[in-house]
């Protein structure tokens, strides 16, 4: 049975205290060693078993209804792909890849479910977008974590025009109007409790770990971005080296990653399989050994402070273990990191723009104004 299941898929118990958490599963040893736990855990109770979209989109919807009209408060395209908890992921207002017509197929989906379960106040609409398609992940018809972001981004306090509609107003009274449009972005970075738990992965999941967040704002993604990663402590380098380990799927990406890093002055350095896809397209890199092949290898340099930045993706279960050692070292050095392809992008997107212009600061007001 397991084997018609289709990897990879996310697996969760259907209690809500004991056993393993949620998690994302590649292939059958992994399924049979969940179930295993799980099982040990809480006998009595099944394990829920959901397809996941591999590549896609995530996109939260902040909206407001009286019951009758219905106004979206902002359209946040997350930066970390879907199967990343929307609260661990960065995430940008106003979408920063998505076309015109997507975003108004997003438009119509969110009004059309909030008039449809009749929402009187707050929603909050999940959606993932593949290969072109809009998906719905979840619907809340209630305030979100998200809300204070996006009422900050946009200068437009929905908590409390929510409460004025909960209590009989309508919208069109209120004069509230749409600002999906801005002359700026802003970009919510979460922030995360890693370095206070000594054996904690750093690796982003399904289960939520961050315990705050901080938010960027410029006229930019790129300049945005980067003031989120200095707010959460995580200051992006202007020179160094940069160890660059993923997996297979995202070498492609990586190897784009690695020209423009080169072009901003910095040295790349890999592990062998890596290098080596590398070095086929172009990329000059230096090749590095891994742990267990005899040292100098990767850790000792990031305990030598001689790598500025990592990249590491991981995608299976054996390369999660056998770089844990990596991650667990660059989080102790306090050097900046990135575990998914797409948060690497945007740090790279970040540090173009630090090179090419000055970076400034303003208030709130400034930018609503």
């Amino acid at each position: 049975m397991a084997k018609e299941i289709g990897y990879p898929v996310l697996v969760r118990p259907s209690y809500v205290l004991g056993g393993r958490a949620m998690e994302i599963v590649y292939d059958e040893i992994s399924l049979r060693e969940y179930m295993l736990q799980a099982v040990i855990a809480s006998p009595r109770h099944p394990v829920l078993i959901d397809k996941y979209l591999e590549d896609a989109i995530e996109v939260d919807v902040d909206a407001l209804s009286d019951g009758r009209d219905v106004m979206i408060g902002g359209i946040m395209e997350h930066i970390e792909e879907a199967g990343v908890h929307s609260g661990d992921s960065a995430c940008a207002i106003p979408p920063y890849s998505l076309s015109v017509e997507m975003i108004e197929s997003i438009r119509n989906q969110t009004y059309l479910l909030a008039r449809e379960l009749n929402v009187i106040g707050l929603i909050n609409i999940q959606f993932a977008i593949k290969d072109g398609e809009l998906y719905v992940l979840e619907v809340n018809p209630r305030a979100s974590r998200t809300v204070p972001f996006v009422s900050k981004a946009t200068g437009i306090p929905l908590a409390k025009i929510a409460a004025k509609l909960m209590i009989g107003r309508k919208l069109q009274e209120l004069g509230v109007e749409e600002r999906l449009q801005l002359p700026h972005m802003a970009v919510k970075e979460a922030v995360f409790p890693f370095s206070r738990f000594p054996e904690v992965d750093i690796l982003l999941g399904p289960e939520m770990k961050s315990t705050g967040e901080v938010m960027g704002i410029d006229t930019d993604f790129g300049a945005a971005f980067g003031k989120s990663q200095a707010a959460a402590f995580s200051l992006l380098p202007q020179d160094g080296q940069v160890f660059i380990s993923v997996k297979d799927k995202d070498k492609g990406a990586a190897a784009e990653i690695g020209k423009r890093l080169i072009d901003l002055g910095f040295t790349i350095v890999a592990t062998h399989g890596t290098a080596s896809f590398l070095k086929d397209r172009g990329v000059e890199v230096v090749a590095v050994k891994k742990v267990g092949e005899g040292r100098p290898h990767i850790v000792d340099l990031i305990k030598n402070g001689e790598i500025s930045l990592v990249i590491n993706t991981v995608g299976d279960r054996k390369a999660k273990v056998d770089s844990y050692s990596i991650r667990r070292t660059t989080l102790q050095k306090g050097i900046p990191y990135y575990t998914t392809i797409a948060g690497a992008k945007a740090a790279v997107w970040a540090m173009e723009v630090a090179k090419n212009r000055k970076i400034t600061v303003k208030s709130l007001q400034e930018y609503y104004n």
